[in-house]
C-alpha cells in the first residue's frame, strides 16, 4: 500500500523514476547510444570541454546545428559538442535515429558526436538529463530544459560551468568567451 501511494505522489507531481544512485557521479562515466550506432563515451573528452545540446530537427532553432558545426570545426581539439534528438518540446524530433541522422548530414554536415534519440524532461528523462539539471548531481544548479537547442558547458576537469538559452546562437561571444576561458 505504501508503495502504490508513493508511485501516485511521484506520479501527481511529475517526481522521476530514476534513482539518484542510477545518475553516474562524474560526467566521465555515461556512456550513450549514438545516433548512427555505436557508444558515445565521455571518457575520451577528458581534458576537453563539452557542449551539450537537445537538438529537434523541425524547429525554429534548428538552423543552429550550421554554427554547432562551425563551433566544432574551429575549436577541434579543445571542445566537443554532443547532441542529444530529443522529441519533448511540440514535436519537433518525430523522426528516427536513421532519419535524423540523414537529416542532420544532408542538410548541416554534422561531424560532431550525436547520441541516440533521447527524453531531457518528464518522467522518462534520461539519466545525463537528469545530472545536467540537477544540482544534487552536477553541484552547479538546479535547471530545466526550456526548448530545443538548450546548451550546457561542461570544463576541462568535468565540470558543468554554465547553461546558455536555447535561443542564444552557438557561435555569440557569450558562448565563444566561455569556451576560450
Amino acid at each position: 500500500m505504501a508503495l502504490h501511494f508513493l508511485l501516485f505522489i511521484n506520479f501527481l507531481f511529475g517526481f522521476s523514476p530514476v534513482k539518484t544512485d542510477a545518475v553516474p557521479k562524474s560526467i566521465y562515466e555515461f556512456k550513450v547510444a549514438g545516433l548512427t550506432g555505436g557508444t558515445v563515451d565521455f571518457s575520451k573528452f577528458k581534458g576537453k570541454k563539452i557542449l551539450i545540446v537537445n537538438t529537434a530537427s523541425q524547429c525554429g532553432n534548428t538552423p543552429q546545428y550550421k554554427d554547432l558545426e562551425a563551433l566544432y570545426k574551429k575549436y577541434a581539439g579543445k571542445l566537443v559538442i554532443v547532441g542529444f534528438p530529443a522529441n519533448n518540446f511540440g514535436a519537433q524530433e518525430p523522426g528516427s535515429d536513421k532519419e535524423i541522422s540523414e537529416f542532420c548530414q544532408k542538410n548541416y554536415s554534422v561531424t560532431f558526436p550525436m547520441a541516440s534519440k533521447i527524453s531531457v524532461k518528464g518522467n522518462d528523462m534520461a539519466p545525463i538529463y537528469h545530472w545536467l539539471t540537477e544540482k544534487a548531481h552536477n553541484n552547479l544548479k538546479d535547471s530545466e530544459v526550456k526548448w530545443n537547442f538548450q546548451k550546457y558547458l561542461v570544463d576541462e576537469k568535468g565540470n558543468l560551468v554554465q547553461v546558455f538559452s536555447p535561443s542564444l546562437s552557438p557561435v555569440s561571444a557569450e558562448i565563444t568567451a566561455a569556451i576560450e576561458k
